[in-house]
């Protein structure tokens, strides 16, 4: 838990949490490392479902990029009035298909939005047609600062991973990022009586014994 906790919240590298676990006397292979996060991550995230808080009414979604195998895929990410990061989806295409997964993901968890802002992309407004049709688009320019902003953080966290293999990988630690982001900003009723600073370590005491 505290290799997985280290890199999801960190930007470090898998070699990074080798060296720190070893410095605290344990011997771990940075592609072990690997292999709890990708194990771990969802286990968590699923653990801490019941947990969390329900998302605002106004969402804000856009799409950026992570590379895998040397090539660019899009990251569709949405967050709330509130800063919650409501869902996140990796996908090799940026089209009408990915946009209907990446809203039918969305909206599994809970409330229906009553409001949308996205960029100008032709796929939006035939997806939101389908599945929101009661809801207000929102497309003007710059109304989706809010997101845009968000998505620096997630480059931040990637930036330092030069590069990932697969993307299954980037769906995973994108979402463990937001998964940790949401924690931190308080959007689960996790680590809630700790000191903010220690919330993060807190919700993952209490999720290692669910998982």
């Amino acid at each position: 838990m505290l290799a997985v906790r280290w890199y999801l919240r960190y930007a470090l590298s898998y070699r990074d949490i080798e060296e720190l676990l070893a410095e605290r006397g344990l011997l771990v292979d940075h592609v072990t490392v690997h292999r709890w996060v990708q194990r771990f991550t969802p286990l968590l995230i699923d653990a801490a479902r019941p947990c969390r808080r329900i998302s605002g009414d106004r969402w804000f979604v856009d799409e950026t990029y992570a590379k895998v195998s040397g090539r660019w895929v899009y990251l569709y990410r949405a967050v709330d009035q509130f800063g919650q990061v409501i869902d996140v989806l990796a996908s090799e295409h940026r089209d009408l298909a990915a946009a209907r997964r990446f809203f039918t993901r969305a909206l599994s968890h809970g409330r229906r939005p009553v409001e949308v802002t996205t960029d100008q992309a032709a796929s939006y407004p035939r997806v939101l047609d389908e599945l929101l049709p009661a809801a207000r688009h929102v497309d003007a320019r710059r109304a989706n600062n809010r997101v845009e902003s968000d998505h620096s953080q997630l480059k931040a966290r990637l930036r330092p991973m030069r590069g990932l293999k697969r993307l299954r990988s980037a769906q995973t630690v994108s979402s463990g990022h937001a998964f940790v982001q949401n924690i931190r900003r308080g959007h689960y009723e996790l680590g809630v009586d700790a000191d903010p600073h220690l919330r993060v370590s807190a919700a993952f005491t209490e999720l290692a014994l669910a998982i």
